[in-house]
């Protein structure tokens, strides 16, 4: 992924050199097993840990593999150069080079989880801090883009808030089901090895030794990965549409923080614009591009064919250190949010009590009218306001049909806002306990 959409953090989990790292650490901690059950010499084992502080040349293992044209063979002759040829005969004892790539493929995404568990809880500790500071600051909700009845921001970080905690509990499932690993020779059958060194090299490097592979892991479960953070990355847009539509002129409800000296237009200076929701618009829509080709990769030929291994060098860093960067941004998008209750409220005034009309309707229905005349009887003055400006109390108030039913008192009562809001409380200990 570029420099510009990507955390250090992230792609530090993906460099060349952490991989070759995550080789090494396979392949000795596979020689204290085959040790342990005397297939290979004690001392020999112990020997390999020699290079365990070593700083593995990336460069020299390009230039191997230029000429191997297969990098795990280029990574061992590397590493038989730093421990020398008579241990490292030893090492890969039958193994296949899927062994150390499909293992460690899924140690990357693991620690690319728990990096993104990280930034999940960032998102969620601000959405939370924001609803309970606007609690019941109202605003108008909508449907279809258009007026429909009182809600409160708070209501609004809520359900973005419980969406978030949910999409952490995929994660999590996520990361249990890509946590395994597989030592089990050329097709899965252990014939060259030792079921028993699966499970040392998994334990040591905490994961579970996956149940039957064959030449690779079952790319069922790299699916299911790609499309949770898939589904992380929709509700990522989802919380930015908001926000993008809140920042509107015409609406501006909240906007994004806008820094001193930043600047919205190379041409119309006045501009403030909602660059970073945009962004995670743009954003999420690349993580979802993984999904088709993850999807796919499950259907390989026989035992294994390669047609998989492109996509995921590909998708498995780009993926992750993209939706890392949009949980951040998002976050702090969120805890920096600017927010104008007295716009909110203007806004729900702007069509002079209209959204009131089911108060009204339902008032009907009990007042003895049936539900269709209450209905003609309510839509036909709340169209007044939409087409003429006017105002739908007042528009009540003189309708003869209206106010046979229900006195001036009754009317005004249900010009309550707060009646829209009484049940906030209970939402919210729904959603925060």
């Amino acid at each position: 992924m570029i420099p510009r959409y990507s955390r250090p953090e992230m792609v530090a989990l993906w460099s060349p050199e952490t991989k070759f790292r995550i080789w090494f650490e396979i392949e000795a901690h596979a020689c204290d097993a085959q040790a342990a059950i005397g297939v290979i010499p004690k001392e020999n084992a112990a020997a390999i840990w020699k290079a365990k502080d070593t700083t593995f040349d990336v460069a020299r293992i390009e230039e191997i593999e230029a000429v191997t044209k297969h990098d795990v063979i280029a990574f061992l002759t590397h590493l038989s150069e730093i421990i020398g040829t008579d241990i490292a005969r030893f090492v890969h004892q039958g193994m296949t080079s899927s062994d150390v790539l499909d293992t460690t493929l899924n140690i990357q995404l693991v620690r690319a989880s728990d990096l993104l568990l990280s930034g999940l809880d960032r998102v969620l500790t601000a959405l939370k801090t924001r609803a309970f500071e606007h609690k019941d600051t109202v605003r108008i909700g909508r449907s279809h883009g258009i007026h429909a009845e009182p809600t409160t921001m708070g209501l609004t970080f809520a359900r973005f808030y419980a969406e978030m905690q949910r999409n952490r509990a995929r994660l999590v499932n996520a990361r249990t089901e890509i946590a395994t690993g597989a030592i089990s020779g050329a097709v899965g059958t252990f014939a060259n090895i030792d079921p028993r060194v699966e499970e040392h090299v998994c334990v040591q490097l905490g994961l579970t030794p996956e149940p039957i592979s064959t030449q690779i892991i079952p790319r069922d479960r790299h699916a299911m990965f790609f499309a949770t953070l898939s589904v992380i990355a929709s509700s990522i847009e989802n919380i930015a549409i908001e926000i993008r539509h809140m920042q509107r002129t015409e609406v501006l409800e909240a906007e994004e923080f806008f820094s001193p000296g930043q600047k919205g237009s190379s041409a119309m200076p006045h501009k403030r614009n909602p660059v970073l929701t945009e962004n995670l618009t743009g954003l999420a829509r690349l993580v979802r591009m993984s999904v088709v080709p993850a999807m796919e990769n499950v259907a390989l030929w026989h035992e294994r064919d390669i047609s998989h291994s492109s996509v995921e060098r590909a998708i498995g860093p780009d993926t992750t250190i993209t939706l890392d960067f949009a949980l951040h941004r998002l976050a702090g998008v969120i805890e920096k949010l600017v927010i104008y209750p007295d716009n909110m409220l203007n806004n729900i005034n702007k069509f002079r009590g209209l959204i009131m009309s089911q108060r009204v309707l339902l008032a009907l229905t009990q007042a003895g009218i049936s539900r269709e005349d209450s209905y003609r009887l309510v839509q036909r003055n709340a169209m007044k306001v939409w087409e003429h400006g006017a105002d739908f109390k007042t528009e009540l108030l003189a309708d003869p049909e209206v106010t046979d039913a229900l006195s001036p008192t009754e009317i005004e009562k249900k010009f309550d806002l707060s009646y829209h809001t009484k049940h906030v409380d209970t939402i919210f200990k729904r959603v925060f306990g």
